[in-house]
């Protein structure tokens, strides 16, 4: 899996990206010019699964773009658990579960103005 990270920069309407930590570099006259570009730099230089991206606009003149290839299978991967089976009924004839207890709704009463020694219309 690869993350290229690159700090985007707007002066007299060119765009530049220098990567974080990185040689790759890139500029265009448009911002989605500069990520297509910086997509294909970067898949030349891992190409090892499917393709990520994130641009995101830090000030008017300046940018943060990501690009992840490979290690999560899509946007819509579930790893790991966070869900635990619920047990297996016991065989030997115990007692079967309890239904749930019921949830005590507490009803509100409306108020009167006769609760506060006073009213609107006298």
């Amino acid at each position: 899996m690869g993350v290229f990270t690159f700090v985007c920069k707007n002066t007299d309407d060119e765009w530049t990206a220098k990567q974080y930590s990185g040689d790759l570099e890139a500029s265009a006259s448009t911002t989605f010019e500069l990520q297509r570009k910086l997509v294909q730099a970067a898949v030349s230089g891992d190409s090892s699964g499917g393709v990520q991206s994130s641009f995101s606009m830090v000030s008017p003149n300046s940018a943060v773009f990501q690009v992840i290839i490979g290690g999560g299978g899509g946007g819509g991967a579930f790893i790991g658990g966070g869900a635990a089976a619920a047990p297996a009924g016991s065989s030997g004839g115990g007692a079967p579960d309890a239904p749930p207890a019921e949830e005590k709704k507490e009803e509100k009463e409306e108020e009167s103005d006769d609760d506060m020694g006073f009213s609107l219309f006298d």
